[in-house]
């Protein structure tokens, strides 16, 4: 009889860990996912012919095996797209013989990437760049503060044992307070000075307002093809249909090769004995149901697999995970007519809207921290992108807070006043809305975290358990990093091996998560 492995959750994680064993070995996988779709919070939500992307998810890497894996699933356009064609821009990397989006849907584009800081009621770069329209905007008084905050930080080193003295170290004082403190607080609900560095160190690394400068006066000398790092890529990969797309073709191969989804059932509790899971227990819509395997892949969260694990497992492993913190988030979507804040950049748009995939809304009179523009992640995301401006509002909650607990009527009316409020839409302009509630979006680094290492050393010991993706390590990983744990896992079982090593040291390298060498 062939070995089975038991995969819990049909995230980026847990269906690339079922298609690499269906591919690299003979284990046949069975997912086992809690809700209705696969995806995670990489799926695609589909309201009145709209799509939303709930998190918002770039298509880079700097793992070729991810990136081989991604093209296989769904390759480059090799046509323009069809706000290029509206357009008659030409400025896209296309890939010869690659699929024409305008007849083909299973595609992957390549996007513009423009992302920046809406702060009084003004727009700046992300990261921070040496403009003159930056000084401009931030104005005198503010502008000098940051020069000598900077000066300062560049002499005078703080220990980073917070992400305060994190961002500090990188770009002072002054601009700390004003582009990261407000904004960091929101998205997790804690001051930067409660929270671990680690975040700071995976989610910027090598960002420091230094190499901005230097980026900035040596950028015109560059050659294209010169070896050296691209900090924020300028252009990325997109699904046609937004990330959900490609997890949904990514299942149907699963299953096309012989692997099972079973949607809808929640994993309850998994059996351990001498040092081995045995089974699973999970309830299938409604129904009690037992597992048995030979290995066993968790993406679920860290906190709900130790209590899942029961008595066996040490007192202190257990008040660890018990404590791990989450974030959830509230997307609220909003069709609109059109935008009140101009398009005052040199890129050509449909309708004339601001390019920005996202905007991080620093302002401190609104709870709104996040706002993407689905029309520029793509065209086919937006049910009639030459009319209409499709966006998702991101606020960052706790489960059971005021705000996850507003009816979404009220949470919807919230967003629009606040959307209104700092000059984005006139509210009189909604002609849609729609709101989505994601549970334990974002692991985060506080609490118990300090203690983690007493949890990963204890789970890395149980011999058929791979502990994989964002939640399942409680690490702040992007899809990549994601996929690529489930990677190193199937690679280990491969190869005849226990050692997890290379599945935690995964997103743990000292450069910025988004820069590649060309």
């Amino acid at each position: 009889m062939a070995k089975q492995a038991i995969i819990i959750g049909a995230g980026p994680a847990g269906l690339t860990a079922a298609y690499q064993l269906l591919k690299e070995t003979d284990i046949l996988p069975i997912v086992l996912e809690e809700e209705s779709f696969v995806g995670g919070i990489s799926r695609t939500a589909e309201h009145h012919g709209n799509r939303m992307d709930i998190g918002g998810h770039r298509f880079f890497t700097k793992n070729d095996e991810v990136n081989a894996l991604w093209n296989e699933l769904m390759p480059l356009q090799g046509a323009p797209s069809k706000d290029d064609l509206l357009l008659g821009t030409t400025d896209k990397e296309l890939s010869p013989g690659g699929p024409d989006p305008e007849k083909e849907d299973r595609v992957m584009l390549r996007r513009r990437r423009v992302s920046r800081i809406y702060f009084l009621k003004k727009f700046f770069d992300y990261p921070i760049s040496m403009k003159a329209e930056t000084f401009k905007n931030m104005g005198f008084s503010r502008t000098m503060k940051a020069g000598f905050g900077y000066l300062g930080s560049v002499i005078v080193k703080k220990k980073e044992d917070s992400l305060e003295n994190f961002y500090i170290n990188r770009f002072g004082r002054p601009l700390y307070e004003m582009f990261f403190e407000d904004y960091t607080t929101k998205l997790w609900g804690r001051h930067p000075s409660e929270i671990a560095a680690d975040w700071g160190a995976q989610r910027v690394k090598g960002l420091s307002l230094t190499k901005a400068v230097i980026g900035m006066i040596t950028k015109p000398f560059k050659k294209k093809n010169a070896d050296v790092e691209t900090s924020l890529i300028e252009q990325y990969s997109y699904p046609k249909y937004g990330p959900g797309q490609l997890y949904e073709i990514m299942a149907q191969e699963i299953r096309r090769r012989g692997g099972q989804i079973l949607l809808n059932t929640k994993v309850t509790a998994l059996s351990l004995e001498n040092g081995r899971i045995t089974a699973v227990e999970a309830v299938q819509d409604g129904r009690p149901i037992r597992l048995e395997a030979d290995e066993f892949f968790s993406s679920m969260p860290v906190k709900d697999l130790v209590a899942g694990l029961g008595g066996e497992v040490p007192a202190e492993v257990r008040r660890v995970a018990a404590g791990l913190p989450y974030r959830d988030f509230i997307t609220a979507g909003l069709l609109v007519n059109k935008l009140k804040i101009k398009n005052e950049t040199k890129l050509k748009t449909v309708g004339g809207i601001v390019p920005d995939c996202w905007i991080y809304i620093q302002e401190r009179d609104v709870k709104l921290g996040r706002l993407q523009i689905f029309n520029n992640w793509s065209p086919y995301m937006v049910e009639d992108p030459e009319h209409t401006v499709w966006m998702g509002l991101e606020y960052f909650c706790n489960e059971g807070d005021e705000l996850w607990t507003l009816p979404d009527e009220d949470f919807i009316r919230l967003a629009i006043r606040e959307l209104d409020q700092i000059g984005v839409i006139d509210a009189a302009d909604v002609r849609d809305s729609v709101c989505i509630h994601v549970k334990k979006a974002y692991p985060a680094y506080f609490d118990t975290y300090s203690e983690f290492d007493t949890v990963k050393k204890y789970l890395s010991g149980i011999d058929n358990l791979w502990c994989i993706g964002r939640n399942g390590q409680h690490k702040y990983n992007n899809m990549d990093h994601s996929m690529l744990t489930a990677i190193e896992a199937v690679r280990s079982i491969a190869g005849g091996h226990r050692d997890k090593t290379s599945l935690w040291e995964v997103n743990t390298e000292y450069e910025y998560h988004e820069e590649k060498k060309n």
